[in-house]
């Protein structure tokens, strides 16, 4: 009798196991549709706000040579003189976050900056070739660091670096240069890559490297996301080579 009625519970409680499993499942299987239909509706959210920023600052894909070295003869000085050249046309429709990312750049190395006149006695006239192209004033004035701290607010390295800002004319005994700049735009994305060199005239030593720095558009300023150094070749000079 206790055997029968034994049977008899496992014979009812075994579709309510089933029933139970079947119900689980169901649930988990929701869920991670949920899961799945939240994770494509974050994505299609970061796409259409990469794309609206995109719009927004008219950034369209491109590869420019912007500054490059030509050997030049001057009337004035009766001689051939290595200067740079810029890229007029892409300067003069230049997007602001490009225009931030060649700007800050610039800030630190040196491309042809003279005295507009005398010196002030805070440097505050130098006039710097690059800078002066894109409109942003003479070498850390307020409408030069102004600019770069809107766009790069978020990135405390480069906000202190511009406390520093440089006012080193041509012709210093030690100093570095621009030989060629090119950018790069894919998407938000703002590649700037370099090849600048720089010597000391006292020690008649001097330098060539490479960099690149890769920026990415997030709404309304500009992250650092990789930056690229090459080693200092080191090399002898003669006085008078430039």
């Amino acid at each position: 009798m206790v055997k029968l009625i034994q049977q008899s519970i496992l014979l009812f409680l075994i579709p309510l196991v089933f029933h139970s499993c079947d119900s689980n499942s169901q649930r988990g299987s929701d869920i991670t549709g949920k899961d799945s239909i939240k994770k494509e509706e974050i994505v299609s959210d970061t796409i259409n706000s990469i794309n609206k920023d995109i719009k927004k600052y008219n950034l369209t894909d491109k590869s420019v040579r912007v500054l490059w070295r030509e050997t030049i003869y001057t009337e004035e000085y009766k001689t051939d003189i290595n200067t740079i050249v810029l890229d007029e046309n892409y300067l003069s429709t230049i997007s602001e976050p490009e225009k931030a990312v060649l700007g800050l750049a610039s800030t630190f190395i040196g491309n042809e900056c003279e005295w507009d006149g005398k010196a002030d006695e805070n440097r505050s006239n130098l006039k710097c070739k690059v800078l002066w192209a894109l409109n942003l004033g003479y070498q850390c004035s307020p409408s030069h660091l102004d600019f770069l701290r809107k766009w790069f607010r978020g990135d405390k390295e480069i906000m202190e670096s511009l406390e520093a800002c440089p006012t080193m004319p041509d012709g210093a005994t030690i100093q570095d240069t621009f030989d060629e700049i090119n950018m790069d735009v894919k998407g938000s994305q703002i590649i700037i890559s370099f090849k600048a060199s720089g010597f000391n005239l006292r020690e008649a030593r001097g330098w060539d490297w490479t960099e690149k720095h890769t920026y990415k558009l997030e709404g309304d300023q500009l992250l650092l996301v990789d930056k690229e150094i090459t080693p200092k070749v080191q090399k002898t000079i003669e006085v008078g080579e430039g």
